[in-house]
């Protein structure tokens, strides 16, 4: 289990685990917190109140986090995995739903014809079609591309990054997907 840790000023920042938001906490760095209490952590007995210490994690914290950065000039990190969920498992070229072990990161403009491995040059693509297409750009292999495609935002790049999100964390970031994201279904 994660736990959303987002700036002061709400943009998701990483996830961390549980005992990591335990330092937040101890540290009192957390600035403010949202959604469900998903953790208590007890720890040992006050000397003198005899009072046991006690620290109750939410599965979303804000912390002091940076200032003056901007969630729209940033870029995700481009794994496979996050492009297939991006894609949803669906190949570029035929169609078909896929698992994710039967895919592969497909370049439009191929490496061998200068093209670059970044979100708008890439696709997802089964094995299949990536081989037919092979070093050519999909209008050399007359092969046509059924969807586009597009670098997430930074709240889509936190649902890209974890497949075991929280309802409340899911709504949180939800409410600041792109109202054209392909994770909205």
């Amino acid at each position: 289990m994660k736990v959303l840790k987002l700036s002061a000023q709400g943009l998701p920042q990483s996830w961390i685990s549980l005992e990591q938001a335990v330092v937040y906490y101890a540290a009192e760095d957390v600035r403010w917190e949202a959604g469900q209490e998903i953790a208590v952590f007890r720890g040992g007995h006050n000397a003198i109140t005899g009072e046991q210490s006690i620290i109750k994690v939410n599965s979303i914290i804000g912390t002091r986090g940076v200032h003056g950065i901007n969630p729209f000039e940033l870029r995700p990190g481009l794994t496979n995995g996050k492009l297939f969920i991006r894609d949803r498992n669906v190949c570029a070229y035929c169609g078909q739903r896929f698992h994710e072990t039967e895919l592969t990161r497909e370049h439009i403009v191929p490496f061998a014809q200068n093209g670059i491995d970044n979100w708008m040059n890439v696709v997802t693509a089964c094995r299949s079609c990536n081989h037919r297409k092979s070093s050519r750009t999909p209008e050399q292999a007359g092969m046509s591309l059924l969807y586009t495609p597009y670098v997430p935002s930074l709240w889509e790049d936190f649902i890209l990054r974890n497949r075991r999100i929280l309802s409340d964390q899911m709504e949180f970031l939800m409410a600041h997907v792109p109202k054209n994201s392909r994770l909205i279904a």
